[in-house]
């Protein structure tokens, strides 16, 4: 069976003031039965890893270059995040996407270094609002999928998010025969492409406004294996609601 994951994304935000809700939210989960990630801010990195080492919260990046060093002013490499003490790191992210035009090649190659330093890369795709209304989600996502996954990913070494990008930040959340429908078409590609066992394997996570009040409904979805949060995985208050629910369903 699958171990589910509550991830949170906290973007551009926090400080090391905020490191004080990591201590709260491993005081209500201390033995979970999922997986907990937290990504912080770069500049965050190896305070929240030192501060969360005895506990059940795994800490991740929101980013890696796929060089493993050189001139590339203002980035980090996979190595020097590991090193940070970071388990995970996020590739592709419709924000990164988006702002910084990174192609599905570029993401590719962002999770072969993730791998390369045994950081478990969660590989996001999702489809804008034009895209969906012009009846094409599952043509992008095909896309997004084949180009960006590396050969070489299993379900031990990658996590496939799918996100939305009209429901990041909107408070728009897709219904759960949407949810559904790409889950579905995700684990069917992964084991068309993998085989059978590897695409039972790998783990799926909804991302796009998740909170607390939806996040059972969400949960409730075949094929998915948890959440990829951002504003309400800023706070333990809001978190920690996302994290049972996602318990109970896994009960």
């Amino acid at each position: 069976m699958r171990r589910k994951i509550a991830a949170g994304n906290w973007k551009m935000n926090g400080t090391l003031t905020q490191l004080d809700q990591l201590n709260a939210l491993a005081k209500h989960h201390p033995a979970p039965l999922v997986d907990i990630v937290l990504c912080p801010p770069n500049t965050l990195l190896a305070p929240a890893a030192a501060q969360t080492a005895a506990t059940s919260i795994a800490i991740g990046a929101q980013d890696c270059h796929a060089a493993a060093s050189g001139a590339h002013t203002g980035d980090t490499s996979a190595q020097m995040i590991a090193e940070a003490g970071a388990t995970h790191v996020l590739v592709g992210h419709s924000e990164r996407r988006c702002d910084h035009n990174e192609t599905d090649t570029a993401v590719c190659a962002k999770a072969q270094a993730a791998m390369a330093q045994a950081l478990i890369a969660v590989i996001c795709v999702g489809e804008t609002l034009q895209q969906r209304e012009a009846g094409s989600t599952l043509a992008v996502i095909a896309e997004q999928l084949a180009a960006s996954i590396p050969d070489t990913a299993t379900g031990q070494t990658v996590v496939i998010a799918y996100e939305p990008v009209w429901a990041i930040g909107t408070g728009l959340v897709a219904t759960a025969a949407q949810i559904g429908e790409v889950h579905g078409f995700i684990r069917d590609r992964l084991i068309a492409r993998f085989g059978d066992d590897a695409g039972q394997t790998f783990r799926l996570l909804y991302g796009g406004s998740v909170k607390a009040g939806n996040a059972d409904e969400i949960f409730a979805v075949a094929d998915v294996d948890g959440a990829l949060v951002g504003g309400a995985s800023l706070t333990c208050d809001d978190f920690s609601p996302i994290i049972t629910a996602l318990q109970n369903s896994s009960a």
